[in-house]
């Protein structure tokens, strides 16, 4: 009987493969750890914002720790999972995959918490009712594209991980109507413009935080097919370019 068909060994083969299991059930758990808490912030901040409410705003830039300290931990249960497992193909692509969302959702809460900050900059005052309603909008149909494409990394879904990637420009498309709104209100009255500038900011956020959605499809895509998207990503935003369309 040869060495590699000794029962120990098959034995070891067996165990080794459980252990492995075991290791990405754990990168698995952390990175639906970390979304609920992403979610969450997201929700807060934008709550926070609309009702003024300094006090919840403080909570989300004090649970961004969290976030971060569960980041560190992924990262470390990674690199311990590679050097241990030697993982090839699809297995590495999964350790891989779990690293990129990891980042993406800590970098979804450091944009949570920039809002935070923002609601205490802006203490009690407040304008233009119908701007706050285009950031509720925006924040919505951000939370709906991080809850399916988390559904479709946990479910290696494809399909879902597209619906998400192709939805991006819905999300750009209330941007780019709030930047209009809100620099017309800047340019009818200087006095606007701190104001109006935080909530610029806190919509750029926001739009940027659908950008981290759909670098987690891409994830997922690349994850199961073993490549990254070919085509195009969409894309319809236009306020950070040096030329706006602006309704003259």
């Amino acid at each position: 009987m040869s060495p590699t068909n000794l029962p120990g060994n098959a034995t070891m083969t067996e165990h080794t493969m459980k252990a492995f299991d075991v290791d990405l059930q754990e990168l698995q758990r952390l990175v639906v750890e970390m979304g609920g808490i992403a979610e969450q912030q997201i929700a807060d901040a934008v709550d926070a914002l609309n009702t003024r409410d300094v006090v919840l705003a403080q909570r989300v830039v004090s649970s961004d720790a969290t976030l971060d300290a569960l980041q560190r931990e992924l990262e470390e249960k990674a690199v311990l999972t590679i050097a241990r497992r030697q993982p090839m193909a699809t297995d590495l692509r999964e350790i891989i995959g779990a690293l990129r969302v990891s980042n993406d959702l800590e970098r979804i809460g450091d944009l949570a918490k920039n809002i935070a900050k923002r609601v205490v900059a802006l203490g009690r005052e407040f304008r233009y009712p119908t701007v706050m309603r285009g950031v509720e909008s925006m924040s919505e149909l951000v939370l709906a594209a991080l809850k399916d494409v988390l559904d479709a990394f946990a479910r290696r879904d494809t399909e879902q991980a597209l619906r998400v990637w192709r939805g991006d420009e819905a999300i750009d498309a209330v941007n780019n109507s709030l930047f209009r709104e809100l620099l017309t209100y800047m340019m009818e009255d200087p006095r606007n413009i701190t104001f109006c500038t935080h909530l610029l900011f806190c919509a750029k956020n926001i739009e940027r935080m659908g950008d981290h959605a759909t670098n987690i499809a891409e994830t997922v895509h690349y994850m199961v097919e073993g490549k990254t998207l070919s085509d195009e990503r969409p894309k319809g935003d236009f306020t950070s370019t040096t030329t706006v369309p602006y309704p003259g």
